[in-house]
């Protein structure tokens, strides 16, 4: 089985030495994504919101890049920095996924990089 780096310019390039997502066989496994503006390189300013439908369409852009898409998604895990926000984040994360959710793991983390709020990583098949 050949391991395939996925890249895409529709989705943040990756600030340290790791591929946006690994295709092997018929799964893909994306790195954490954070609310980074692929067009822009800069930060998402806003609330929590804000910055988890952001992530959440950096993660489409990689998933789509390896042919693969949110509907296919079987696995998330969600780091955030504070649970208190954990409802506004399911309201955006239950409209990207809808009545079908993956199965999900969600951390409260100390930091992250570039001390965003969230970073969401995936497991989908293609």
């Amino acid at each position: 089985m050949n391991k395939e780096i996925i890249k895409t310019d529709k989705a943040p390039a990756a600030i340290g030495p790791y591929s946006q997502a690994i295709k092997i066989g018929n799964l893909v496994y994306t790195s954490g994504q954070i609310p980074i503006n692929p067009q822009t390189g800069t930060l998402v300013n806003g609330d929590i919101k804000e910055q988890t439908k952001q992530v959440l369409e950096n993660l489409k852009a990689v998933l789509e890049a390896a042919g693969s898409g949110l509907d296919k998604v079987i696995k998330t895990t969600l780091f955030i920095s504070n649970m208190d926000e954990f409802v506004m984040i399911n309201e955006v994360y239950s409209s990207y996924f809808g009545e079908n959710p993956p199965a999900r793991s969600t951390v409260q983390v100390a930091r992250l990089p570039k001390d965003v709020g969230i970073e969401i990583e995936a497991i989908a098949y293609i």
